[in-house]
């Protein structure tokens, strides 16, 4: 079945329709992942975007119940060069077309990726939306209709309802610096902003008792469950939308240790009076480099968003920049100088992606004993 992908400021790609017919709209980015395709579509950080794979063949080793960061799938639509209609790996259960079918998510494969992603690249990210239909004029009227990213809530979409303890560890065996852990396990309250099920399982296996809350939640609130530390999670949208978590944040920063990842990363500036911004085309994909300021040291990392932390509105008698990406020089890291608390940019439970930085839970159960 033929497909079209048309942006906002008209250019069209014509391609073949996989997984769910019908129409998808949303902001069209794009991944520089080789591998990692089912959990970059069940990443919440997705929400209200259609993400366009930039590696030539996707769907080769199939989908599993296992690799999965939420129960669905959150992006809105699915942008590939060429399609594996089968699936090759002892641990697949089905392909990945029959995947984005079930679960209703329009894909769209023979498109020019590398072109597309060139596009994004010099003009920036912009809206656009995927159909099995035929008219393209009325296609670029819907496109141009599609809500900004900026200024969008998105967390008040992916957040659970419910408060709810977190048991599931990891399952690999990995060589993990947890010779330390605490015994009894330290008691984290993970905001869910849009939290990635790898983040969870990691806090678990260094040493964490894991309650995740709502994001709605109120500083009095989260305090009733007797935490000992905070973790700020991952999510999708404008972090200055998100008001209500930023107001929390700051009543929680003089209480307990906390430690930030991604959008928790943003909500952490804004608490401590920074600003964000909206990137040209923000960094989704595996290899993105990171320098510690400190020590010189590189990692590469994995990393998905949009917006920024802006470093000319930091505080810096109070809070210091500590990393900085090295292809564009933006903010991958914060600490408070006098609280115990820190964020990343990037994702150090990397799913998918390099495990450079999963030292940084370490580093977030030593902060947590030296506060108590």
């Amino acid at each position: 079945m033929k497909a079209l992908l048309v942006l906002e400021d008209g250019t069209t790609y014509q391609g073949q329709a996989f997984g769910a017919p019908g129409e998808a709209a949303g902001e069209v980015v794009f991944n520089t992942s080789m591998t990692g395709y089912q959990e970059i579509l069940t990443d919440p950080s997705y929400k209200g975007q259609i993400v366009t794979m930039t590696y030539p063949l996707i769907g080769n080793y199939g989908v599993n119940p296992e690799d999965v960061e939420s129960a669905v799938p959150q992006v809105e639509g699915f942008v590939v060069r060429e399609i594996s209609r089968t699936a090759s790996n002892y641990r697949a259960t089905g392909t990945l077309d029959e995947y984005l079918c079930e679960h209703g998510i329009c894909g769209i494969t023979g498109v020019d990726t590398r072109a597309l992603t060139r596009h994004i690249r010099l003009a920036g990210t912009m809206r656009g939306v995927i159909s099995t239909g035929d008219d393209p004029d009325a296609l670029l009227e819907k496109a141009n209709s599609v809500a900004s990213m900026l200024g969008a809530d998105f967390v008040k979409v992916v957040t659970r309802e419910e408060p709810a303890v977190w048991s599931e560890s990891i399952r690999e065996e990995l060589e993990l610096d947890t010779a330390d852990v605490p015994s009894p396990a330290y008691r984290v309250v993970a905001i869910d902003y849009g939290l990635k099920a790898n983040i969870a399982r990691l806090l678990v296996r260094y040493g964490f008792e894991v309650t995740i809350v709502p994001a709605d939640l109120s500083a009095a609130e989260i305090a009733r469950f007797d935490p000992q530390c905070i973790f700020l999670s991952n999510g999708p949208g404008d972090p200055a939308a998100v008001t209500y978590a930023v107001e929390t944040i700051r009543e929680i920063l003089p209480r307990y240790p906390t430690f930030g990842i991604c959008l928790g990363h943003q909500l952490m500036g804004l608490a401590l009076g920074a600003k964000t911004y909206k990137m040209k085309f923000g960094h989704r994909g595996a290899n993105q480099p990171v320098q510690d300021i400190k020590t010189g040291k590189v990692a590469i990392t994995s990393q998905n968003h949009g917006f920024a932390v802006d470093s000319s509105t930091l505080d810096t008698s109070g809070v210091e920049v500590t990393e900085i990406n090295l292809n564009d020089r933006t903010v991958e890291g914060i600490a408070h100088k006098e609280l115990p608390a820190f964020s990343v940019q990037y994702h150090p439970e990397a799913s998918p992606g390099p495990h450079d930085t999963r030292h940084l839970f370490s580093r977030f159960r030593r902060l947590v004993k030296e506060a108590l």
